[in-house]
């Protein structure tokens, strides 16, 4: 009787739901930048309330490149999974949604 020196990894449907997770994510933020949207030019915002709402739209978009990213990198993994995610990228796309909620209440309040 013999055993596999290396079992193979069977990822299931890991990847995919970590996929659609990144996507669900990402169309938050963008709900949440069309909010701010409306909010600062509602009544024909004010200075600070489109300069809050210039300050959604940069984070917006920096969570955007940053979700793309590892969307692509999980699409392109093979078998074998993909790689783990960078601490540099968890703390960006931690950061960026964070300040877009910061923002986005900045301009409700």
């Amino acid at each position: 009787m013999t055993t596999p020196l290396r079992e193979e990894r069977d990822p299931g449907l890991q990847p995919e739901r970590t996929r659609l997770a990144w996507r669900r994510t990402t169309l938050s933020c963008t709900v949440a930048a069309v909010l701010a949207a409306k909010a600062a030019l509602h009544d024909r915002g004010s200075a600070a309330g489109i300069l809050a709402f210039a300050f959604c739209c940069v984070a917006w978009l920096a969570f955007l490149a940053l979700a793309h990213r590892r969307i692509r990198t999980l699409t392109a993994a093979g078998p074998a999974g993909p790689a783990a995610l960078a601490p540099r990228l968890a703390t960006a796309t931690a950061l960026c949604a964070v300040a877009l909620a910061v923002f986005a209440v900045a301009l409700v309040f």
